[in-house]
């Protein structure tokens, strides 16, 4: 049986609560199928949020930049964080503007991201960025050599405080809008690959992986 993670004063859901989700498998399932996740912090007064790539290793996410980025030093100082994630599912057409809306999944995860010093770690995390995104890369391509390592820093967040929000379904709109002739319904989203291109120096010997060729999301 999934664990449910308590919400905090600052994950419960107070708008739309019946949207909240706080079952640690399903708000891992939305970690694991997004690509790109939200960094927001401050720093001497100013917000920054900042995209990035993203993995998940048990109950912890990685994220990673540049050394020298502000961002990293920021958060390998202490600083709080906070990231989001969020998966687009549907345009939502309804009978009235107001009522248009979007079915969406979304996470929130907030603490402190600490930096990782164990080249075991780091190694392994840097293997979960790759296996996310395309499962059997890790071992097909060369991996980072310490050259490339001391110029990545790699942080993660513990997922101790983090809910999720979900809307999904149909139409919602006033009843005195059902009988208007407005055309209504849900554009159901997806993300689509295209097939590979490839890169104009690759041996034309090489076969395309089949990770590559066939690659859904």
């Amino acid at each position: 049986m999934s664990e449910t993670i308590p919400a905090t004063e600052r994950t419960r859901i107070v708008r739309e609560a019946v949207r909240a989700v706080y079952d640690r498998e399903a708000i891992y399932k939305i970690l694991d199928e997004g690509l790109v996740c939200h960094v927001g912090f401050a720093t001497d007064g100013q917000p920054y949020v900042i995209p990035t790539m993203y993995a998940r290793n048990g109950d912890y996410l990685y994220f990673h930049g540049s050394a020298a980025s502000r961002m990293l030093r920021g958060l390998a100082g202490g600083l709080a964080v906070c990231i989001t994630v969020t998966l687009s599912d549907g345009l939502v057409l309804a009978r009235s503007i107001f009522n248009h809306s979007m079915n969406y999944r979304s996470v929130v995860a907030l603490g402190n991201a600490t930096l990782i010093d164990d080249p075991a770690e780091r190694i392994s995390a840097l293997r979960a960025f790759a296996e996310k995104l395309i499962p059997g890369r890790w071992n097909d391509a060369r991996q980072p050599n310490e050259k490339e390592l001391k110029a990545t820093s790699i942080l993660k967040l513990p997922l101790t405080e983090v809910s999720a929000k979900v809307r999904t379904g149909d139409v919602e709109d006033d009843a005195e809008d059902y009988a208007l002739p407005v055309w209504a319904g849900v554009i159901p989203l997806r993300l689509v690959a295209d097939p590979p291109i490839r890169d104009a120096r690759c041996d034309p010997s090489i076969p395309t992986p089949g990770y590559a060729s066939e690659y859904r999301r």
